[in-house]
């Protein structure tokens, strides 16, 4: 008998009985976590869900890579969209966070003399 860990809901993958989505999941493994520190990343999971929510990516990699795919360039999308909305309905607003974003992306000097 073969247990359900991963169902689609609304477009969206998650984690039987949570919220957590399988995105989280795979992009943590991705990013190197082990399933034992995925799960100290989301207490709400047990290590049987991350090890099933795995195996049904691995089991549906392509499909799941271009879900993926898509999500992130639909992201984008939006995420370009507020920006040019920022910038025409507050440019003060929008300038003060460019310069920000300019100043963080700077590396830092090194005033320290050997």
């Amino acid at each position: 008998m073969s247990k359900e860990y991963v169902s689609k809901t609304n477009g969206a993958y998650r984690l039987m009985g949570t919220r957590v989505s399988l995105d989280s999941v795979v992009y943590a493994w991705h990013n190197g976590l082990s399933p034992e520190s995925i799960v100290d990343e989301f207490p709400v999971l047990t290590l049987e869900q991350v090890h099933g929510a795995l195996a049904f990516y691995l089991a549906h990699q392509d499909e799941i890579d271009e879900y993926l795919r898509l999500s992130e360039a639909e992201y984008e999308v939006l995420r370009q969209k507020h920006i040019e909305q920022l910038r025409a309905t507050k440019p003060q607003l929008y300038e003060k966070l460019m310069a920000h974003k300019q100043r963080r992306a700077e590396p830092a000097i090194n005033l320290k003399s050997d």
